[in-house]
């Protein structure tokens, strides 16, 4: 990746730009202006879900902005209680409604499990599967993935579907960097998506990502999002400001060592989340 306005390009042929808009909270306000300046910033890659609210606030930014729907590339999720072959079906009329298209660049089934514990999460996920690939067959999707996946997920879906997951977004950033997940997606062509690729303010005050960052003369975000490029997984960063928006794009002009991103890779675990796909809130 040389510029922002570079693509990954999915296992099925389709072009994802290399960086995205994560909306998770960015639209708390029911106001779409947060989202109205990652357009004006230069952001054209936009993930959100059912869960995060935001669907209809990013529809009402893109018209605002009549930059054609083309140029856009939109990703949502399905949500855990929304999961089956019929509730998926609706679940994406719904999302297309709260968009405004009538297609979706990527839709992913948002966790593996609709809460621990849950024992029939294999016939769950089939026939969520199906129904999403039938939705891709038709053209109403144009790539079909996952989120929060884990080896052992993607393996059960794997004997039941027809379709290779093209994308599985997963936690990801300094200090929980997922090496098994990540290996597993990467040997299979499955592009692995951060979320979170920040992690959270310990990892950016962390000591080594400070160093680095007065190293290579950059912000403590844009080593967090410039590791995640060098290791082939496509960040998507959140942010409620101009000037962080511009430099969360601007990561093309320098690049993070071999030594450095060893260094990055053995970091002690540092900002996890708590989310674990089976188990749920750990901490």
């Amino acid at each position: 990746m040389n510029n922002i306005s570079d693509n990954y390009t999915l296992h099925n042929g389709v072009q994802i730009p290399c960086v995205g808009y994560g909306t998770y909270k960015a639209a708390e306000d029911h106001q779409s202006k947060t989202i109205q300046m990652a357009i004006e910033a230069g952001y054209r890659y936009f993930d959100t879900a059912s869960f995060y609210q935001t669907e209809d606030c990013l529809a009402q930014a893109i018209q605002d902005s009549h930059i054609a729907r083309e140029d856009i590339f939109i990703s949502s999720k399905i949500w855990k209680t929304e999961m089956g072959y019929e509730e998926t079906k609706t679940a994406f009329a719904n999302t297309l409604a709260r968009l405004r298209t009538d297609y979706l660049d990527l839709y992913l089934i948002h966790w593996p499990l609709p809460f621990p514990g849950y024992e029939q999460w294999k016939s769950l996920h089939y026939n969520t599967w199906k129904a999403m690939e039938e939705l891709y067959e038709e053209g109403k999707i144009r790539a079909i993935g996952l989120s929060n996946f884990l080896p052992h997920h993607i393996e059960n879906l794997l004997q039941h579907s027809k379709i290779l997951p093209m994308v599985n977004q997963v936690e990801f950033h300094p200090g929980y960097i997922q090496e098994t997940t990540v290996q597993y997606c990467q040997e299979r062509n499955i592009q692995v998506q951060a979320w979170s690729p920040l992690g959270r303010t310990r990892v950016l005050q962390d000591p080594l990502i400070q160093e680095l960052a007065n190293k290579y003369q950059v912000s403590p975000a844009q080593i967090c999002l410039r590791f995640a490029l060098q290791k082939q997984i496509l960040p998507l960063p959140k942010s409620s400001s101009m000037e962080r928006m511009k430099q969360n794009q601007n990561l093309f002009f320098f690049h993070i060592s071999k030594e450095d991103m060893y260094r990055i890779e053995t970091m002690p675990p540092l900002g996890w989340s708590g989310e674990h796909p089976d188990r749920g809130t750990c901490i």
